[in-house]
């Protein structure tokens, strides 16, 4: 996919109709935050509260998201967040691989036009989806990787999702900020 400008790839996003996600979501979730960015957090899906607002990680996800970056003294303004599918899948459920497959062409054309110096990866399909692999998030987080095609690196983490359910993950979280804000220095 290629678009002629920022506004007219966001209007794509509201018009798209490939997939039943798009039939039975309240609004798309293109994304947020600044369009200069030197880092893109791609997460997995809009859930209940990002289908309502419109918004990616504004529920207590989002809120986990937000003290993270701060504890590395990263404002959510000067990121741009996005996910892998840009409509909410009906109960939360994770994103089928033909559904991010529909939503490829716009994540890529928001990469190509934010030219993020990293990208964090949060959660299994995020990381499943740009690294193109099957491999646990537990092994993908414990090393570096560059998003195919180009030479962006990709730190993945734990999703803020997975870190509330089970704190004792908090600490690996932790040390993926620590090194995802070094590679930003």
């Amino acid at each position: 996919m290629d678009f002629e400008n920022w506004d007219g790839l966001i209007e794509a996003i509201h018009a798209c109709e490939a997939c039943e996600l798009a039939k039975n979501c309240t609004q798309k979730v293109p994304g947020v935050g600044s369009r200069e960015a030197d880092l893109m957090i791609i997460g997995e899906g809009p859930g209940h509260d990002e289908d309502i607002r419109g918004e990616p990680f504004v529920g207590r996800s989002g809120q986990l998201l937000d003290r993270m970056l701060a504890a590395i003294g990263i404002a959510r303004e000067q990121v741009y967040i996005t996910n892998i599918v840009k409509c909410r899948p009906p109960n939360n459920r994770d994103p089928k691989p033909e559904e991010a497959l529909m939503c490829r062409g716009f994540l890529e054309a928001q990469i190509r036009a934010i030219e993020p110096r990293v990208i964090l990866s949060v959660g299994r399909v995020s990381a499943h989806n740009l690294l193109d692999t099957s491999q646990p998030v537990g092994k993908l987080i414990r090393q570096m990787h560059t998003l195919p095609g180009t030479d962006i690196p990709v730190k993945v983490t734990y999703h803020p999702a997975y870190l509330l359910r089970t704190p004792s993950a908090k600490a690996t979280a932790w040390q993926d900020l620590k090194q995802l804000h070094r590679l930003l220095k």
